[in-house]
């Protein structure tokens, strides 16, 4: 059991990956982790395949000071989190003396936030249009190695590259946080 220990999830607003976020959040609660999810926006946000989630923090509204891990969920919603100042700081400030996961898509947050230089990762790998390029040359661009793998942990950062990894990823947040 992992009780007293605190995990933030961040989400998208709208088009947040369903599985990212319900196969975790449901580990974490099973392991009795003491979970918040926030939002750029509060309120209800829209997973890509119907699930509803009442998002009762912003960004704005949470100190990652408080939490033992950070998780970001991707999905098509990514795009949104990553271009939210307040997301990319919470990254920079967790990386380092927290466990700082990302799962998807998200991966490349952490690459924006300058985090993952030197790192091995791993990221769904598709077409970033923001960019104009693959995922994992935005990885690349940001420093970090890049491994074509379901799940990789280094160090506190722990990277999963998409819906089929949840339960690998989550079960690796979770190992590191028992450390």
């Amino acid at each position: 059991m992992l009780s007293g220990k605190k995990v933030l999830m961040i989400i998208a607003h709208e088009n947040f990956r369903d599985e990212e976020l319900n196969v975790p959040y449901k580990q974490f609660l099973g392991e009795g982790i003491d979970v918040t999810v926030a939002s750029p926006v509060k309120g209800r946000a829209a997973g890509m395949f119907g699930t509803v989630f009442d998002v009762k923090y912003s960004l704005d509204e949470v100190r990652e000071a408080d939490f033992d891990g950070v998780v970001f969920v991707g999905g098509m919603g990514t795009p949104s989190v990553r271009a939210n100042a307040r997301a990319v700081e919470i990254a920079k400030n967790s990386a380092g003396h927290k466990v700082l996961g990302a799962i998807c898509w998200a991966p490349t947050i952490l690459a924006k936030a300058g985090v993952v230089k030197g790192k091995k990762v791993t990221v769904w790998l598709g077409d970033d249009p923001e960019y104009g390029m693959k995922t994992s040359k935005v990885m690349e661009n940001g420093g970090a190695v890049f491994v074509n793998k379901e799940v990789v942990t280094d160090g506190n950062i722990v990277t999963g590259n998409g819906p089929n990894a949840a339960e690998k990823f989550a079960s690796a947040v979770m190992e590191k946080l028992s450390e």
